[in-house]
């Protein structure tokens, strides 16, 4: 029993080094192959360098093709290198704005002595959009908003309004439009008419979420008076200068 121990013993030993010595072998030709592959691979790439610039040092029409084409291919191919080179992010999701905004600075000093011209409205309002329209750049706006102006040959009046208005609807920070309802003709002025085709108006471009109904001649004097969205019906303006706010 002792002796066929030993044999059986001495044979698994055996078994083992020629397991070791063929997994070295294995593993040695494995790493000569790889070394040989990759001088292979580079002798490739040399190659195929060498023969693309002798290509372009003898064939100098084909470079010609790259820089003086015609303008629609120029422009297809930057189309193409910046698709590949610069894909488009997807835009970096805004925070909805606070309730209450941090640029009110309140009580304005609102007068009606110097002229304004739209012009000065314009360089002073320059994230305005066409027609009116305005959107937070840093945040987004809780609610959206328009406002409809009835309006008949009140020029100097609105440009008033614009220039005292855009300034404080933006720092209310809101989504909002402005719609001029012009009534046009000698008829009667039906006020009640025009505020109902401006929110027919408004409802064409965007889902405003609510609407405030603004005479042209009135200008808040504190922008803490906000032109949002609140759950009822609210009248803005409670009092005016010329009825000594009463």
């Amino acid at each position: 029993m002792a002796a066929d121990h030993t044999v059986r013993f001495s044979l698994l030993h055996r078994t083992c080094k020629l397991v070791v010595l063929l997994c070295l072998l294995h593993i040695s030709v494995t790493v000569f192959f790889y070394v040989c592959s990759l001088d292979i691979r580079f002798s490739f790439v040399q190659n195929q360098q060498s023969k693309n610039e002798s290509s372009a040092q003898g064939n100098p029409d084909r470079n010609k093709d790259f820089t003086s084409g015609t303008e629609p291919k120029v422009v297809e191919v930057k189309k193409e290198l910046v698709t590949q080179e610069e894909p488009r992010r997807p835009p970096q999701e805004l925070e909805e704005c606070p309730e209450t905004s941090p640029l009110l600075v309140g009580p304005l000093r609102v007068e009606f002595t110097s002229p304004v011209d739209l012009d000065e409205v314009k360089r002073q309002n320059p994230a305005l959009q066409p027609g009116g329209r305005y959107r937070p750049g840093d945040c987004v706006a809780r609610a959206k908003v328009a406002v409809i102006i009835p309006f008949r040959r009140r020029e100097e009046h609105l440009k008033f309004w614009l220039f005292y208005l855009h300034p404080i609807l933006q720092r209310q920070q809101l989504d909002y439009g402005v719609y001029v309802i012009n009534q046009d003709g000698e008829q009667v002025f039906n006020r009640a008419k025009l505020l109902n085709v401006g929110y027919l108006e408004a409802l064409k471009d965007a889902a405003y979420d609510c609407f405030v109904f603004s005479d042209v001649d009135l200008i808040p004097m504190d922008d803490r008076n906000t032109y949002r969205c609140f759950s009822q019906p609210r009248h803005l303006s409670v009092s005016m200068d010329k009825f000594g706010f009463r």
